[in-house]
């Protein structure tokens, strides 16, 4: 690019549509902007903050003429967090916007002609989030502190009061911190890798209303001379008896130097380990490392959808891929002759075969394995046929071994649940070959947030 663009020079631009993150899009000289916090059809004063080859990022200095759609933020800290990065806009707006993201990829990757469907919404969209997950750091002043990174930092935003996270999460964090504050706990120093407390996780079962707390710890080192050995029972102690929804505390030991939150080893220190919790009619266990989806109410939405469009037979064999604790696989199960799940993580699976006792079906079958490699097994060597497929992949999607198993195998239907959007038309565009896009539906797991969950329906076109 020309230096058309420099760093720090100011603009007063219209905005002209609305990025994938929720950002407004403006442009120079045919130069894309992008503008967090934003929206279509507003004239802003804005300065220039990063200029790369094709496109560059600006911040608003003022907003000259706003949007029918803006809304007044509710929160002290979205701005900073990012974890809801549509806060300033109207709930029913954020929908419309999700399925106009969704319907802009389908129209650029798609031959079929598509319409999505209008996005399901939430209607309390608060406080949703049945996990919460708190980094402990140290504060300016040199005292521990606990809350949210700031967006794409490890700036740890202290604990207010968030508008998406389960409150009793909120008070339990509060509590933990006190504690801290008041024994001068060791806190974990990602630079140097000392210190005991990296992160709080608390899981909450929105039915039921237990609590699982997690407290992941760096043990690299050893905790016996630590002020946390000394005081960790005084506040296990404490939170059990300020909260009798916490049913289980679980240490998680941590001792490697990255992102990821929980270590691989889990020490029980009350209760079972686990708690319970409910979708419609059915029982789930949920353990530290099971995955279990965040919105609860949008979930139960979301796999009523799937069932009914996907139009179940009794006679059906139904594939679960990336099963998780087989929830869906055990929605599905009633309406089916036989379920077979697959899931790489061990203790999900072990979860799922209890989870199927605990709500007394028979006909489900939970094997562990990297999807990838156990569907070919099944296909190939088990002879198993599914008539019904149903992935819910990781942010990446579906692999290429598998979605050429999906187009040998030829099953009657395939449910594709995906959390990007992105990789989802991507992996439709592979299969539209031998399959009719039937319909896609956005449904709003994570309100004023721009994640945007999708239910889609593939039927196999007849010669």
């Amino acid at each position: 690019m020309e230096k058309i663009l420099e760093k720090n020079q100011e603009y007063v631009v219209e905005i002209i549509d609305q990025g994938y993150e929720g950002e407004g899009i403006a442009k120079i000289n045919q130069i894309p902007i992008f503008i967090p916090n934003a929206l279509k059809g507003e004239i802003c004063k804005i300065v220039i903050v990063k200029v790369l080859t094709s496109y560059a990022y600006g911040k608003i200095l003022e907003i000259v003429r706003n949007s029918k759609d803006r809304v007044e933020s509710d929160c002290l800290t979205d701005k900073r967090c990012g974890g809801c990065d549509l806060r300033h806009i109207s709930y029913a707006r954020t929908l419309e916007m999700k399925r106009e993201i969704v319907q802009n990829l389908v129209q650029k990757t798609l031959k079929q002609k598509v319409e999505v469907r209008t996005t399901i919404g939430m209607e309390h969209p608060m406080f949703y989030r049945n996990k919460a997950q708190y980094p402990f750091g140290i504060d300016p002043k040199g005292n521990p502190t606990i809350g949210i990174f700031a967006k794409r930092s490890h700036e740890i935003i202290p604990i207010q009061e968030c508008k998406i996270q389960n409150e009793i999460s909120q008070r339990i964090a509060k509590t933990t911190i006190e504690f801290c504050r008041e024994k001068k706990l060791e806190i974990y120093n990602e630079t140097s890798e000392e210190g005991i407390l990296r992160h709080l996780v608390v899981r909450v079962g929105f039915t039921s209303n237990e609590v699982m707390c997690i407290f992941v710890v760096n043990e690299k080192n050893g905790t016996q001379k630590s002020n946390w050995s000394k005081y960790k029972e005084e506040l296990y102690n404490q939170l059990e008896t300020t909260y009798p929804e916490i049913k289980t505390i679980v240490e998680n030991q941590n001792n490697k130097k990255t992102n990821v939150i929980l270590g691989d080893r889990n020490q029980v220190i009350f209760g079972e380990g686990f708690i319970y919790d409910q979708l419609a009619d059915f029982t789930f266990k949920i353990s530290p490392m099971s995955f279990y989806q965040i919105n609860p109410i949008q979930t139960v939405k979301l796999y009523i959808k799937a069932i009914e469009e996907a139009e179940l037979k009794k006679d059906d064999i139904f594939c679960d891929l990336y099963c998780g604790i087989g929830t869906i696989g055990i929605f599905a199960a009633k309406h089916v002759k036989k379920v077979y799940g697959v899931e790489i993580v061990p203790e999900a699976i072990q979860d799922a075969k209890i989870n199927a006792q605990i709500n007394q079906i028979q006909n489900t079958e939970f094997m562990t394995g990297d999807v990838k490699d156990l569907f070919d097994q099944m296909i190939q060597k088990d002879h198993i046929k599914p008539t019904v497929v149903c992935v819910d992949p990781p942010r990446k999607g579906i692999d290429p071994t598998t979605i050429e198993n999906i187009k040998q195998v030829e099953p009657n239907k395939v449910i594709y649940i995906s959390c990007n959007p992105a990789t989802m038309v991507r992996d439709l565009a592979m299969l539209e070959e031998k399959y009719l896009i039937k319909s896609i539906t956005p449904v709003d797991m994570f309100p004023y947030t721009s994640h945007v969950e999708c239910v889609t329906i593939l039927e196999l076109k007849r010669l």
